[in-house]
Order: C-alpha cells, then structure tokens, then sequence
C-alpha cells in the first residue's frame, strides 16, 4: 500500500503541476499577492492528496508565536513537504532558492511568478547580498521570508551547519525571527520516492527580535531552539544534548 499511494501521489505531480504551471504564468499581470494566492492553490492540493490518499498529516505547536508582522523564518529542512505546508501555516511568504530552479520544466516557470529571493549560490558574498537586498524589499512588502539555514536537506537524526544567509537578513532588516522544527523527513525523506503515512509535528518557537543582534548571534539563537526541539519531536533520532 505504501509503494501504491506513492505512485498516486507521482501520478498526481505529473497530472496538477502542469496546468497549475500554466495558470501561475499566466498569471504575470496581477499584483504579487494575487499572483501568490493563486498560486498556493497547488500546494494545497498536493497536501489534501498526501493527507488523504498517501496519509501523511501534520499538527501545529505554537501557533500563538507566530507574529503579527513580517517576519523571517529559520527553518529545519528535512523534505520537501514543508515548502509545501508552511504555504498553508504561515502568512503569505517567500523562499531563497538557487536559480536553476527557475530553469525547471513547469515547475520553475510556475515558481517563477511566485515571490521569491533567487541567488546564484557559487557567487559568495554577491549571493548574501543578494538575499539581503531582495529580502529587504519583500519584507517591507508585507511578504514574510522562509530560510532553511541549513541549505539542504538533512536526514533525521542529522544536522548541518547553519549558514549565514538568513541570519545576516534578519540583522540588516531588524525584524522578528521565527525558528521552525519538524520531523517531515521521517515520512517524506530527501529525493525519496516512498512515503510513509504519519503525522508530522511542526513545532513553531517564540519569535524574538534581531534588532541589535549580529548575525552570529541569531544563528546560535535560532539553532540551539530548533536542535532542542528536534531532539523533543524526535527523541529516537537524536541524542540528548
């Protein structure tokens, strides 16, 4: 039954993405909000689908922290379920992504009228300023800002280093942070045809303000939540501190 409903679930990317693909570019002449609220309406099926058919479904802690205003998002990256799901917990948002995302068939022409921070990742700090100058812009738009520190996906029981990127944003911008831990990867992992039905807990930290903060200091903050609270999610995965 797994290995069935996966394939529904690829049956149903390869039958949704496309046309959603062309509406999203269609959709150019709207403003950005209407752009991204039509847009949205692919994720959404993609989630009642895994919810329904593939039964992966997914709780919220913490709601009550997420702010009222603009904010950016350090975020656990484990699958690509949560740059599907955090479309439908958070405020309209953002995501930094490599460019040759842009390139992919449907998909990247969809993303493409998306909001979004899209860098060059071997241009070094030309890519930090990149975030920095797009995300500014976005956030004063009202259009919150999704960063996964790690940069990739990690497996369960796993971590990266945390880069910079988002953490140097959130200094120049001096707007709240919001740290995000999740355990998607152990029902969806990275580039994994299997699913697996369970629920996934998505667990939302207290906002805290970067203004005044370096960099460094965000980081440390934003990780030492998210790794605590992976290690409370998952406790079987990962060792105490």
């Amino acid at each position: 039954m797994i290995y069935l409903r996966s394939v529904i679930f690829a049956l149903a990317l390869i039958v949704f993405t496309p046309p959603y693909a062309l509406i999203a570019t269609l959709s150019f002449p709207f403003r950005p909000i209407t752009r991204y609220r039509v847009i949205t309406g692919w994720a959404r099926i993609m989630l009642w689908i895994l919810k329904h058919l593939v039964g992966i479904q997914y709780r919220v802690e913490g709601r009550e922290n997420i702010p009222q205003v603009p904010a950016i998002v350090l975020c656990k990256h484990q699958s690509a379920w949560e740059t599907l799901a955090l479309q439908q917990i958070l405020p309209p948002q953002a995501y930094v992504l490599k460019k040759e995302l842009l390139w992919v068939p449907f998909f990247g022409w969809g993303l493409a009228q998306f909001p979004i921070i899209s860098i060059d990742r071997g241009a070094g700090q030309t890519a930090l300023a990149q975030v920095i100058e797009q995300g500014r812009k976005l956030l004063a738009s009202g259009i919150w800002v999704i960063v996964f520190p790690e940069g990739t996906r990690t497996v369960p029981g796993t971590k990266r280093r945390y880069k910079m990127g988002g953490a140097c944003l959130a200094a120049e911008a001096g707007v709240p942070v919001v740290p995000i831990a999740h355990n998607a990867g152990e029902f969806w992992r990275r580039n994994a045809f299997l699913k697996y039905p369970g629920t996934v807990t998505v667990s939302i930290g207290p906002a805290f303000d970067a203004a005044g903060m370096t960099p460094d200091a965000i980081n440390a903050r934003a990780e030492a939540w998210i790794e605590a609270e992976m290690r409370h999610i998952s406790p079987e995965r990962y060792a105490p501190a």
